[in-house]
């Protein structure tokens, strides 16, 4: 299969509509991908904390629809980056897959809100539940941005069988380090594929460090971009992931303490 990480610059001033129009835009150039993937709260920037209740979104909104219609355009599954998204009196970070027929398949809702000079644990709530779906390429498991430095939470996402751990991010750049380390060591920790796809651009004076990337089981990176807007893109097997497992059986090695 082929993966494709959509990493979008986060433009000041722009409206939520002219950004969905450049993701689009940019999703239609994409050749023959079997899965696309887009950043965290890209549609308005995740550092727009002002902008968090007003353009939050059900998954009947303008965002996700919008993403629908081009899954069912490219014939592809579509992880539509974040949303801020409202459900009642309640707002969620929250990540949705899409099949190639425009169905939602999959909805995972932030669990590692970030407290660190951001505003996302006073204004958003907690999800509760992983996020773990069978695809026609392997089985699938969701995370946001921040879940990157929690291990157990990918350590469980294995324990539910996941052989592609999929990553939204809006990481910025002072801890660029960090983000090219633990994408390649939740990926050889646990043996799976896994694909990340970060902003960049500045919002609210923060700069995001894109570098999203692309990581194989022994955690050998297989694409990653840079910090401009661009695509990257990679043809994997997930197949390769038990082939790994059956050769390093680290996993079926574990003590638990």
């Amino acid at each position: 299969m082929k993966i494709a990480c959509v990493q979008i610059q986060i433009r000041e001033g722009e409206e939520k509509g002219e950004t969905i129009t450049r993701a689009e835009t940019l999703i239609e150039g994409i050749d023959k991908a079997d899965l696309i993937i887009l950043p965290e709260i890209w549609n308005i920037g995740y550092f727009s904390f002002e902008r968090y209740i007003s353009d939050s979104e059900t998954e009947q909104g303008e965002t996700i629809s919008r993403m629908r219609v081009q899954a069912g355009k490219k014939k592809a599954h579509i992880l539509a980056g974040s949303i801020v998204e409202r459900e009642n009196e309640l707002f969620y970070n929250t990540s949705f897959l899409i099949n190639p027929e425009g169905d939602i398949i999959g909805k995972y809702r932030k669990m590692h809100l970030f407290p660190y000079q951001s505003e996302e644990r006073q204004l958003l709530t907690p999800g509760k539940d992983l996020c773990v779906i069978d695809t026609q390429f392997g089985r699938v498991g969701l995370s946001i941005c921040y879940d990157l430095r929690f291990p157990e939470f990918f350590r469980k996402l294995v324990d539910y069988g996941v052989e592609i751990i999929l990553n939204v991010s809006a990481w910025p750049y002072p801890r660029l380090e960090h983000w090219l380390l633990f994408n390649r060591v939740r990926a050889a920790e646990n043996l799976a594929f896994l694909a990340s796809a970060n902003c960049v651009g500045k919002n609210r004076e923060k700069e995001f460090c894109g570098t999203s990337m692309i990581v194989d089981p022994w955690g050998t990176v297989l694409a990653k971009a840079e910090d401009h807007e661009c695509i990257v893109m990679a043809q994997i097997n997930s197949r390769q992931v038990g082939e790994v497992r059956n050769e390093f059986p680290a996993l079926a090695d574990r003590v638990l303490i």
